[in-house]
């Protein structure tokens, strides 16, 4: 039997993310600061007890705002957490489980400070007691990104990178529940073009170690499906990643324009399967 990853200890400036929680579906409705908070209780609860339902634990909220937040901003992060609920599919059984992503909480604060006492669901806990496959996560990468279809990209490329195979594909849904768009939210092919998978694939590729290339497939005239594909990247790469890193969050778009390839759009005729 694989050890479960919940025995492994991250190193210094990384988290473990669990496959079972990077594939959620349904997470749209989440914003780019609920992503991050969610990070933070995972990273904060890691250990054996993550896989124990019902069990407690406690950070202080100054670690789960930003540098300008007060309470009442992760008070309204605290409620998606708790109202969103999330779709973990079983393709192989052909089950479905639904469950929110915060269970029982307990939010006690000052005007400036606090200590939020959490659990999550029995569902989450039971799916992460045997895990075995996982993502390696940049903590200050994470904390760097201004989008949030940028961030669960490189979620999803951080979950696959060890793979075997270095492309995938995927239908309209499949994208959107990688990049984590909220239903009902960018319907057509040029929205969900110009406000999710361009600015997701600039930035990933703008300021990590990887490098990502969307390619969707027409039938007709109508986009149907994409193939993605991934690599890490080279030595030069890598420096430009870091450089990157280092400068402001603001004017990044422009400072990477024109590096990063468009989207390309084929005949599925063009396409052996």
């Amino acid at each position: 039997m694989k050890k479960s990853i919940l025995d492994l200890t991250p190193l210094a400036g990384e988290m473990l993310k669990p496959k079972e929680l990077i594939e959620l579906r349904n997470t749209g409705a989440l914003t780019l600061q609920d992503r991050r908070v969610f990070n933070k209780l995972i990273e904060n609860a890691w250990g054996k007890n993550l896989g124990r339902a019902g069990h407690w634990f406690e950070i202080k909220t100054a670690e789960l705002r930003d540098a300008t937040d007060r309470n009442k901003r992760l008070g309204d992060s605290i409620d998606r957490l708790m109202q969103t609920i999330c779709l973990v599919a079983d393709e192989e059984n052909g089950l479905e489980t639904r469950t929110p992503l915060l269970s029982s909480n307990k939010l006690e604060t000052t005007k400036n400070d606090g200590t939020f006492r959490y659990r999550l669901t029995e569902e989450l806990a039971e799916l992460l007691k045997d895990s075995t496959i996982f993502a390696k996560l940049d903590l200050e990468v994470m904390k760097s990104f201004r989008s949030k279809y940028a961030f669960s990209l490189y979620e999803a490329i951080a979950r696959r990178i060890r793979m075997r195979r270095f492309t995938e594909n995927l239908t309209m849904d499949d994208i959107r529940n990688v990049l984590g768009v909220e239903e009902g939210k960018l319907d057509t092919y040029s929205n969900l073009l110009k406000f999710a998978i361009q600015p997701a694939l600039e930035e990933v590729n703008a300021i990590t170690p990887y490098q990502v290339t969307i390619l969707s497939k027409k039938k007709g005239r109508k986009v149907e499906s994409f193939i993605m594909g991934w690599s890490v990247k080279d030595t030069d790469g890598m420096k430009q990643a870091y450089k990157e890193l280092q400068q402001p969050k603001v004017g990044r778009r422009a400072r990477v324009d024109g590096k990063t390839d468009t989207i390309t759009t084929i005949s599925t005729d063009e396409v052996t399967e």
